[in-house]
């Protein structure tokens, strides 16, 4: 079962503890900041892990032949306010803490995750493509921002390719259960 956890006023000593703890031991890598609010997001499970390896198998060559630059995970936005999509395409090579923004991005739905409400955040900084990959019923919804919204498109602009076609060449993990 997920559960959300708030805690109202003051951050509490020990909570402050485990957020260094995490880090110490790397299990912050998916942790996000939303406006100041710290969403603690569970590492992702080897199925999970598999997925993100298909889709930089499916998805690399085409950004190389596009000019873009493939990235894992990495930190969207400041440090007061960033997110981690799970995959990623850049404009530039550079290696940064903070980038400020990304020609696409992909998430890797997983359980009680927030990948749907990125989206504002992603239009805000000028994300061109978003893409939700959803491993429990095998699909990828691809989406290109026109202006502050995203349009479901059913071809990337960015990487010349179909939605059908990237779905088609994806070794898809068996099924996690919850």
């Amino acid at each position: 079962m997920v559960m959300r956890t708030v805690v109202l006023g003051e951050r509490p000593i020990e909570l402050d503890a485990l957020i260094r703890h995490r880090a110490v031991i790397g299990a912050d890598t998916h942790d996000e900041v939303w406006e100041g609010e710290y969403h603690m997001a569970p590492a992702p499970n080897g199925a999970h892990a598999a997925l993100e390896a298909e889709l930089a198998v499916v998805l690399s060559p085409l950004a190389k032949r596009a000019g873009l630059f493939s990235r894992g995970a990495l930190n969207l936005g400041n440090l007061n306010d960033y997110r981690v999509p799970d995959w990623s395409l850049l404009r530039h090579p550079e290696s940064l803490t903070w980038y400020e923004t990304a020609a696409l991005v992909v998430e890797n739905v997983s359980p009680g995750d927030e990948s749907w409400q990125k989206f504002m955040f992603y239009a805000a900084h000028e994300v061109d493509e978003v893409v939700i990959v959803d491993p429990r019923d095998r699909s990828v919804r691809w989406f290109r921002r026109e202006g502050r919204e995203y349009e479901p498109v059913e071809h990337s602009s960015l990487l010349d390719i179909s939605v059908a076609d990237v779905v088609g060449q994806i070794d898809w993990p068996p099924p996690v259960a919850d």
